[in-house]
């Protein structure tokens, strides 16, 4: 998994409530286990036309956020049904920050599986992130996670909490396995001491 550490760049406004999983990426994409080639599928509903052209009015069709990798949306972002595919779908878009001011708990931790960072904000910080957001291709800010800081592109910085361990795996780049191999030694170690102690197992 990438780590994360500092990530700079244009944040695309989502100002909707209760985006749910099945809105960032529709259940006719679930068929695929593999990671990748769902980003063309992401939040397919709103970006595309019946006839399956762009929708202009959608905003990471827009010019200006085609390479957004931070998204400000509204509240209890990630709702709905379990799926790992929707932080498939938006890293393989290219998002690699999410900032609201409350997540689904299956959607939050999936994403920090998968190398997202998801950030709660009070509403206050949200509507001044928004507001960053709305300028198009002046939306750039710069997330850094060793600090818990967001910065805007006026300068002005709004902290935020996160689980230390959860840090830590980002920080790293450890997904589940990452971190079961950061004890390989000791499970071989305990492996070979069964073997010995039970020859017969």
């Amino acid at each position: 998994m990438e780590k994360f550490t500092t990530l700079t760049g244009v944040a695309a406004p989502l100002p909707l409530i209760n985006i749910d999983t099945d809105m960032i990426i529709p259940k006719q994409f679930l068929k695929t286990i593999k990671r990748t080639g769902l980003g063309t599928a992401l939040f397919h509903e709103m970006r595309t036309n019946d006839d399956g052209s762009d929708n202009p009015d959608f905003v990471l069709n827009q010019p200006a956020y085609r390479n957004a990798q931070i998204i400000v949306a509204g509240d209890n972002f990630g709702c709905g049904s379990s799926r790992e595919h929707a932080p498939w779908a938006l890293l393989d878009f290219g998002i690699r920050c999410v900032i609201s001011t409350s997540f689904a708990d299956i959607f939050y931790n999936n994403c920090f599986k998968n190398g997202i960072l998801p950030i709660r904000v009070s509403e206050d910080e949200l509507e001044k992130l928004m507001d960053d957001a709305q300028r198009g291709a002046n939306a750039t800010l710069t997330v850094d996670l060793e600090a818990q800081e967001i910065k805007g592109p006026d300068g002005g910085t709004i902290s935020f909490d996160i689980d230390p361990h959860l840090k830590h795996c980002l920080l790293e780049g450890l997904d589940d396995i990452g971190q079961t191999m950061k004890s390989a030694e000791t499970i071989a170690g305990f492996e070979h001491k069964m073997e010995e102690a039970r020859p017969w197992v």
